[in-house]
């Protein structure tokens, strides 16, 4: 691992998965578990290059560099995200495989190129603005809130660099399952994977994982859910074998 330098209230978190680590500031957003979920849903074939959108500090792109992505590239709009986001690639030495750019999702027309990419993630804010207590800390608010980015504008840029036939991922609300399934058709990426995520069983989903591909006949496969938790109250096997074993 190489050597980075670490600004006042940052800290370096265990990723657990191919002893990877990972810098973040204590005040503000911290991944948590969507993004492991989003990272391990996704279709990802070896050497595959991918777009992680609002990549924040960069946990979703390392962890497909991975599972064997052969080239990720990281969108951020925060410019403190996009450079503890850059620090972690280094720390990681995945500085061949991981590239950080800073730049507005719905402005990618002179950032990156369009249609070529094998994949596109995103776990994007939850709620429109509107909806739910608006945090004072304008980084938690960005990433629960859709501040700077609506559902639509996550599909339009997925649109814009996925390839046809390529796939597009994301994590979300359950309860805005049918504005999501159709918008994706809307943009002409066809919903064609689906798993509910609950928290035991027995207990309302709390998230949703969808997958797409550009120009695809309909047609969804929909997974039995994901339970995070076992009925002894630890994490399920499946959950397990993400942190355990190294793609």
């Amino acid at each position: 691992m190489d050597a980075v330098e670490l600004y006042p209230g940052e800290r370096i978190d265990d990723l657990i998965i191919n002893n990877m680590k990972i810098i973040q500031h204590g005040r503000d957003f911290c991944f948590s578990l969507d993004a492991v979920l989003l990272a391990h849903f996704a279709s990802l074939r070896p050497g595959w290059s991918a777009v992680d959108l609002g990549t924040g500090t960069g946990v979703i792109a390392m962890l497909l560099a991975a599972r064997g992505a052969g080239r990720v590239t990281g969108v951020e709009l925060d410019q403190a995200a996009a450079a503890m986001a850059e620090r972690s690639v280094r720390l990681n030495g995945l500085g061949t495989k991981v590239a950080i750019v800073r730049g507005d999702m719905r402005e990618l027309k002179h950032v990156l190129p369009a249609g070529v990419w094998d994949l596109v993630v995103c776990n994007p804010p939850y709620r429109p603005v509107g909806q739910g207590y608006l945090n004072d800390n304008e980084r938690h608010a960005a990433a629960r809130h859709e501040l700077t980015a609506s559902l639509d504008d996550v599909l339009a840029a997925a649109r814009y660099l996925v390839k046809y036939r390529g796939r597009f991922a994301m994590v979300h609300l359950p309860e805005r399952m049918a504005e999501i399934l159709k918008a994706m058709s809307l943009q002409g990426i066809e919903p064609k994977r689906l798993r509910l995520v609950q928290p035991r069983r027995g207990k309302k989903p709390n998230m949703l994982l969808v997958e797409g591909v550009r120009g695809a006949r309909p047609g969804l496969d929909v997974l039995p859910p994901l339970e995070v938790y076992g009925p002894d109250g630890r994490y399920a096997e499946e959950i397990i074998a993400y942190y355990s074993k190294s793609e």
